[in-house]
């Protein structure tokens, strides 16, 4: 299926452009990574369907992709590990937060312990995407501080079981991706941008 994709995708664009080797490679680089998300999302959506926690992991995605988008963090290099370990972060984790009931206190601490991670790893890059500029990392950094401590408040200030849950797994699951032990258990390497000269 992902060469059938990928192979009438190319097909189609070459119509109406023309492309030299190095540009089809990233093309094909691009529509792997469009067809692996897709496909993931569909297999988890049906999983979380079937879990009966459709209006929960629509949430999860929604307000995770928001600190995301400044805490960066780990990803999956094999198509079958990003697929179990998205299971665990947008399956698991809430569906264990949202049957457990958590103390204020309890609430409070795991919140702070995540935003304590971001302090001391976000942002999180990659060896495909690594953070040369230092000035944008320092930006990154406190903007996800800001946005962990907006969920952190909110969630305590309302504290509605449903919607604390769900920010409380969003918190944990950026604390995992941006931490470093998370890179060592699969193999990768961490903080990248010092691997480049320029800073």
């Amino acid at each position: 299926m992902k060469a059938i994709f990928m192979n009438r995708t190319i097909s189609f664009l070459k119509k109406y452009c023309t492309y030299s080797d190095e540009e089809i490679e990233k093309l094909e680089y691009g529509l792997e990574g469009i067809y692996l998300t897709i496909t993931k999302l569909i297999i988890i959506f049906i999983t979380a369907a079937l879990l009966g926690i459709v209006k929960e992991f629509i949430t999860l995605i929604f307000l995770f992709n928001i600190i995301r988008y400044t805490g960066f963090g780990f990803h999956a290099n094999k198509s079958y590990e990003c697929l179990l370990f998205s299971a665990f972060c947008f399956l698991i984790i809430p569906i264990f937060f949202i049957n457990v009931n958590l103390t204020k206190f309890i609430y409070i601490l795991i919140c702070l312990f995540c935003i304590f991670n971001y302090l001391l790893f976000a942002p999180a890059d990659t060896i495909k995407r690594p953070l040369i500029n230092k000035k944008k990392r320092i930006i990154r950094k406190i903007i996800t501080i800001i946005i962990g401590i907006t969920y952190f408040l909110v969630g305590l200030l309302l504290f509605n079981h449903w919607i604390s849950s769900i920010l409380l797994s969003v918190l944990v699951i950026e604390a995992i991706v941006v931490n470093p032990i998370t890179y060592y258990f699969f193999r990768q390497p961490y903080n990248n941008f010092k691997n480049l000269k320029f800073d």
